[in-house]
């Protein structure tokens, strides 16, 4: 039995993942010799608080020390940039059938990387808000998020979901021993492509539910299988 299902939100429900890439090249504009670094560190790095990003292009990018009012600066014009065009970008296909269709059954959250007031307020924009149990961002993350859930639902890791597009989300997913799907696209992470569970559109992640279930009830729980072949 699947108890509930956790989502990330940029690249896995809707097509927003290279918004963010395009965004810390027009952040970082200003240093073209370090824009490539700037964004191949990002795209290494997908799903992790931009907050965190920050500090790590200022402190090992830039060399320079990152300043608290620096840091509120390049979070508000980070912000500006991306909102607008993630209000409107496209859904993931299939995403407002599932939600729409599963919502009432399974009990669904969202644990982003996006900050949590800015999260929220484009959750209520796109209209998906009613979808879900709860709504997560940073400053938490999302292992501790996925850990939080668990617990004060007393659910088993085993038979809870979570569905994202980049290794962070995977690694959350091991570290807090919930089920994974990779969300698979040309934006996502390219690690991605070896998990034995995975989709190209939400109009898969039905079907793939139902192979984890098959494999639950033939081989246990299949992210053991998983992290034991990882280590191997």
């Amino acid at each position: 039995m699947i108890e509930a299902i956790i989502f990330d939100f940029d690249g896995v429900l809707v097509e927003s993942a290279e918004i963010k890439t395009e965004a810390f090249r027009q952040l970082f504009s200003g240093y073209p010799d370090k824009a490539h670094e700037i964004v191949k560190y990002h795209k290494m790095n997908m799903g992790i608080s931009r907050y965190v990003k920050f500090h790590y292009f200022y402190e090992n990018i830039l060399g320079k020390e990152l300043s608290r009012d620096k840091e509120i600066e390049l979070g508000e014009k980070f912000s500006r940039i991306v909102l607008e065009r993630i209000e409107s970008a496209p859904f993931v296909s299939g995403t407002l059938d599932f939600l729409d269709d599963h919502y009432k059954k399974t009990p669904l959250f969202m644990a982003s990387g996006t900050p949590h007031e800015e999260l929220y307020y484009i959750i209520k924009k796109r209209g998906i808000s009613h979808y879900f149990k709860e709504i997560h961002g940073t400053p938490r993350k999302k292992p501790e998020i996925i850990v939080d859930i668990l617990s004060r639902y007393s659910w088993r890791a085993s038979d809870v979901i979570f569905v994202g597009d980049a290794e962070s989300d995977l690694k959350a997913a091991e570290e807090s021993g919930v089920c994974f799907i990779a969300r698979i696209s040309p934006y996502s992470d390219k690690r991605l492509s070896g998990c034995p569970f995975k989709i190209n559109s939400m109009r898969e992640l039905e079907k793939t539910i139902n192979k984890i279930m098959l494999s639950k009830k033939s081989h246990g729980n299949p992210l053991s299988r998983i992290n034991s072949q990882r280590t191997t």
